[in-house]
């Protein structure tokens, strides 16, 4: 094994996807990682896209990298396991609801009394404080509480067969769970400095994230509020949205008056969006004025806010800007999606085709970069997906293995932590473990 957490022992006692997805990540950069499952098994093995009864799409994309132990924590058997396993442990990952955490016996306070210096890292819904507190949650609850559905999620619903459904409210952002993707990041992150802090004092610790959190910190561009620079749309919350909620108005009818508080440069919608031309979509990406103006250049058009001393809030620079952006879209239409590539790359202004996410298995940046890699399954054949997502010079990641079946190294493990053939077989005959 290589990456720099070789040596790194994890014990996953994480289900679903925010824990599991951390996982995948620290054995990406050389971590063991044990997944301790009910003997029932992770209930996402019967997540999205299920191949049998006990393994599903869903499931191989946030395990690779893992061995797998069932062990039943609410047997003596299972806590005996647990505290071998936890004794040579260098990392702890939870995702329970706190009354679990007791109950099964996985809380910080006692694992900590088997491993002092254990880094503990809590995965709740809410956090520990709050009126929310113990409350459960999925990335769809979050993405609806914090603003995510608001502001992203498409409100003409969803068309099955003759019928259209959902229609009038926002619907889940479905690219990706992003909520539990971005608490898995955060947790290895938190691993990896308090793995860096043990190191130094020989200090142990605990790490508590939630969903909510990590749901808040990556919308902090609109969560910011500046008093110097007031926001029409912290204006609208404040002060319209109770008496429009009071008035009976409809979540469309309110989303619209939103959406004219909620400020987007003008600029914006000419050179940093989507764009339909002669043939297929493309993306022009301009952030940055001087990339703007190249972008101008390229369309050949003029645009007077690049004047110096312009008033680009002024209602004229608005009015500008709807216009041109109308003009743009019929000039962009005028050329197909290759010419406009070809010219946006030669002027050195950022720019690209529109894809979909399954066309990257086989894209060349994908391919040249080593995101792609390819596993055999022993259910689902070849399988393919997104690999590391570094590179390092002296201590090279690597994805070392595929998900675990239910239970697959549960001998192998408990054979390690020193248990007896006899004693194995006894635990799998009285339903303590399962041994796959």
């Amino acid at each position: 094994m290589t990456g720099p957490l070789q040596g790194i022992r994890v014990v996953e006692f994480s289900q679903i996807i925010a824990g599991p997805i951390s996982g995948v990540l620290l054995s990406d950069l050389g971590a063991e990682v044990i997944k301790v499952e009910p003997p029932w098994g992770d209930a996402w093995r019967g997540g999205t896209a299920p191949i049998d009864a006990t393994e599903s799409k869903g499931f191989i994309a946030v395990n690779r990298g893992k061995r797998s132990i069932c062990v039943d924590l609410g047997s003596d058997v299972g806590q005996s396991i647990i505290r071998k396993l936890v004794s040579n442990a260098d990392v702890v990952t939870v995702n329970n609801r706190v009354d679990v955490l007791d109950a099964l016996g996985i809380d910080y306070d006692t694992l900590r009394g088997i491993k002092p210096d254990l880094i503990y890292t809590e995965i709740t819904a809410f956090g520990r404080e709050g009126p929310y507190a113990g409350n459960p949650g999925y990335d769809l609850v979050m993405q609806g509480l914090t603003g995510v559905m608001a502001s992203e999620g498409i409100i003409d619903g969803y068309q099955a067969g003759d019928f259209r459904l959902n229609v009038g409210v926002p619907r889940y952002v479905t690219a990706m769970p992003m909520v539990d993707y971005a608490t898995g990041y955060s947790v290895v992150q938190s691993v990896c400095a308090a793995l860096f802090h043990r190191e130094r004092t020989g200090q142990g610790q605990k790490i508590e994230t939630s969903l909510f959190a990590n749901a808040l910190t990556i919308q902090g561009l609109a969560l910011t509020d500046v008093e110097n620079a007031p926001s029409p749309a912290f204006d609208f919350v404040r002060n319209e949205l109770p008496l429009l909620r009071e008035s009976g108005l409809t979540h469309t009818e309110i989303d619209a008056i939103y959406r004219e508080r909620r400020q987007r440069p003008f600029a914006a919608y000419i050179y940093y969006r989507s764009y339909q031309t002669a043939d297929f979509p493309i993306t022009l990406g301009c952030l940055s004025e001087p990339l703007r103006k190249k972008a101008a250049d390229c369309l050949g058009v003029e645009d007077i806010r690049f004047k110096e001393g312009y008033d680009s809030s002024s209602k004229e620079s608005t009015e500008f800007a709807i216009d041109l952006a109308h003009r743009v879209e019929h000039i962009i239409r005028g050329k197909s999606s290759e010419a406009w590539l070809r010219i946006f790359d030669e002027a050195g202004v950022p720019a690209g085709p529109l894809l979909y996410v399954e066309e990257m298995i086989d894209h060349e940046q994908a391919r040249a970069t080593g995101m792609i890699i390819e596993q055999d399954h022993a259910i689902g054949g070849k399988v393919q997906a997104a690999g590391p997502l570094s590179r390092w010079s002296e201590t090279p990641t690597k994805a070392v293995r595929n998900s675990p079946g239910r239970g697959e190294h549960t001998r192998e493990i408990l054979q390690e932590a020193g248990f007896s053939e006899d004693e194995i077989q006894q635990f799998h005959d009285s339903g303590s473990v399962r041994t796959g």
